[in-house]
This record gives structure tokens, sequence and C-alpha cells, in this order.
């Protein structure tokens, strides 16, 4: 596939995911933001959201596990590497017992020594909700 084939291509949509309290904990240990909007239910009923919410960036690391199930344009890849972000919005919080799910368009592509340059737009839709969770720009390498 060229390049110019894959830009404002939709990838497809994965599976979804429900994101549980005990993620949000684990979370929270591996980053030390224990937030009790994140880790205490009791508190979080009464709070803002009604109930405890996951981290955004929980819901941001979730790319490459959701993205994976997305079945890949390219058949003779060898790899793909994250390259960064270049914008990143957290738009919806996201209840602990919710699920996500993502979905991808490629924005950009083009050849670069190796392989492709991606950037693609993926929107972290949560279930039941119009607006999305997260949308982010994704800037991926890809090795052919």
């Amino acid at each position: 596939m060229e390049p110019n084939d894959l830009a404002g291509r939709d990838l497809g949509t994965s599976d979804w995911f429900e994101i549980t309290q005990e993620r949000v904990d684990l979370f929270a240990d591996a980053t030390g933001d224990r937030q009790w909007i994140h880790v205490d239910p009791e508190r979080a009923f009464r709070g803002p959201f009604g109930s405890t919410i996951a981290h955004g960036y929980l819901t941001l690391s979730l790319l490459p596990f959701l993205n994976s199930q997305i079945p890949s344009p390219f058949e003779a890849k060898k790899m793909t590497i994250n390259y960064g972000l270049d914008r990143v919005r957290f738009i919806t919080p996201v209840p602990v017992g919710s699920r996500v799910r993502s979905h991808v368009r490629v924005l950009e592509a083009r050849q670069v020594e190796g392989g492709l340059f991606i950037k693609s737009e993926v929107t972290v839709e949560l279930e039941g909700s119009e607006k999305p969770a997260c949308v982010a720009e994704t800037l991926s390498r890809v090795y052919v």
C-alpha cells in the first residue's frame, strides 16, 4: 500500500474494554497519582462525577492495547513504534465500570527511511456517551 492511499482512511475500531477499579488502582500505584477522584469510591460518589474515574493518562496508555486489535493495512510490516503525540484532549471523564474503545483514522502517511511515518487521529469512545473520552493525534513509525 502506498502512503498516499492511507491519508484520510479509517483503519477501524477496537473491541470494547471495561475500566475496572482494580486497573485504576494499579495505575495509581504505578504513577503515584492517588487523587481521591480515582481511588476513593466512597468520597468520589459524593464528588462531581458520582463515582471514581480513570486517570486521563490511563485512558491514553490503553491506546497501544486497543489499537493492536485493529487490523494493520501493512502486510509486510516488521514492527510499529510509538514516535510521539501531537495533540491530546481528555474530553469526557471515564467512570469506573464503563467501557471504552478506540477508532483510528490516518491523517498523514509518508515514506521515511526504513518504512513509513504515520500520523493518526485516535478517538477513544465512551460507551453511552455522545462525546469521546479522549482524542489524540498519535505519531508512529512503521518498519517494513
